[in-house]
This record gives C-alpha cells, structure tokens and sequence, in this order.
C-alpha cells in the first residue's frame, strides 16, 4: 500500500469513529445546533489531551509523526475496541507496513484441519484465508450456500460473491447485516497486511463494481472474530438460523473457518439433514 492510500485510510477511519459518538456519550454537553453528526474536531482533540491543529492534520491524512502514547489517547477518546485499536494502530504507524507480508504464500489445509471441517457434518463451514478467498467448504456449506466447486478457484473470493451472487442476496434474510459481519473481517485483514497492494486494487474494484459496497465499506466497522445469529430463507427449505462462529486458524499462512452452527431448538438441523439427502 502506497503511504498516500495508507494515510488516506486512516483518514476515512477517523471520521467515521468520530461520527458514531455523541457529546452524551463522552460526558460532554450538547451545545449549540450541529451541521454534521458526530464529535467535533477539537472535541476528540480536547478529551485526547492533543492540539486541535494535531488532530486535524492526522485525521486529513497528513504524514506526521505519532507516538503510541498519543494513539492510546485518541483510541480511548473515540472508545474504540481492541480490533478497532489494532487497525488504527497498523494504519497510523508507518513502521508497521514492513511487517506480516512476504508476498503470496501457498495455502496448505493440514489433514487435522480437513478432519475436522469433516466430522461437524451438519455444520456448514468455509476455510478462507486472509484475502477472504474461499480455500475449503464442507459438504453442508455446498448445500446451504452454493457449490463452489463450480466456481474458478479465482473467483471464489467471499466478498466479491457476497455482492455478485444471488444465492447470497436471496439467501440471508437480513443481507446486510450479514455482509457487514464479512467486511469487519475484511477490514481487519486489510489494517495487518497494508503492505499487500491487492487489498488496495481489490477494494477499488469493488467499489467501481458495486455500489453497495462503497456504502458499506465506507461504515469501517472492524472485528476479527464477530459472533452473530444469522437467519436464512432457503430456496428448498425454507426458514433456517445458524449461529455464526468465526475462528482464526493458527499457523504460518492467516485462515479462518467460518462454522454455521444449527441454532437449538429449531428444526433447521432437521431440515438440513433432509437437504442433503441423509434422513
């Protein structure tokens, strides 16, 4: 990544975290009428301990040195979460390009990995590495989902099919909320790797191609392993809710399985069962 790209990341991220908070969220008075949502500049700067001038010029990209103390205060300051903290970190410290990357790497599933992907057979679950390009799926994910095998091994990049394909968009009931689970993945695989120039033509692809994309992009919400309930309406049968378990593989090359487990008492178990034939 370009420092230009890296900064103006940075940039984005900023504002965005300084929307989402309100002045009663930070002990602050409301004041007079505001233009825009959100804290103020020199409000964030204010409860940082920083200049209003120093913070401006961080949050418009400019390349100035910072030290971790100061990222610590700023972090506290916009209340941000440890995955939010580390992608802050990665963006604002330039040092921290020179790290995590080492070109392509090949990716190898251990046998271990393959057997247990096999034994939680009812568990739909899809092996992507930190590209979110889809390397391995089990037998349920192929029924809930799609096929994959169908796809070319470069083009089964999840993200991409999350907004090409509509097996996906029909699928989940609430699609966004779904996507936005996958982007906050994304995201945090895109703050440790900005070194990695694909992240930065693939994002721009993806928001030349879709604009949906752009929207929730631009939203930065940032997490490494979020844990959501997910509901499907499924073409054959019909209503179906898993419980979304996002699990960091360790290793020498970043995968992640992502396991749908059959919510309890429900009959999606059953009804998954009945998909794939095995009653």
């Amino acid at each position: 990544m370009k420092p230009e790209t890296r900064l103006q990341a940075l940039s984005e991220f900023l504002k965005t975290q300084r929307s989402k908070l309100s002045p009663q969220m930070v002990g602050l008075p409301l004041g007079t009428r505001r233009r825009t949502p959100g804290l103020r500049r020199e409000e964030v700067a204010q409860i940082a301990g920083v200049s209003t001038t120093w913070y401006t010029w961080l949050e418009q990209g400019r390349d100035i040195k910072v030290s971790t103390s100061v990222l610590d205060a700023i972090s506290d300051a916009l209340q941000l979460n440890k995955d939010e903290r580390n992608y802050f970190y990665a963006l604002a410290l330039p040092e921290v390009e020179k790290r995590s990357f080492s070109g392509e790497e090949e990716t190898i599933i251990s046998p271990a990995l393959k057997k247990i992907v096999q034994e939680l057979r009812y568990c739909p679950i899809i092996i992507s590495d930190r590209r979110c390009h889809i390397v391995g799926w089990n037998q349920a994910a192929a029924h809930v989902f799609l096929d994959f095998s169908q796809i070319e091994p470069e083009k089964r990049n999840l993200i991409e099919l999350l907004f090409s394909r509509k097996e996906f968009k029909t699928l989940a009931v609430n699609w966004v909320h779904f996507v936005k689970g996958f982007l906050s993945i994304f995201r945090t695989y895109y703050g440790q790797y900005v070194g990695d120039r694909w992240y930065t033509l693939f994002i721009s692809e993806m928001e030349e191609n879709y604009p949906e994309f752009h929207e929730l992009w631009n939203e930065s919400e940032v997490s490494s392993a979020p844990e959501v309930l997910i509901e499907f309406r499924h073409a054959k049968t019909g209503k179906m809710q898993f419980n979304l378990t996002s699990l960091q593989v360790q290793g020498n090359v970043d995968l992640r399985c992502s396991v749908y487990t059959p919510v309890e008492n429900t009959n999606t178990e059953s009804k998954l069962i009945k998909l794939m034939g095995n009653e």
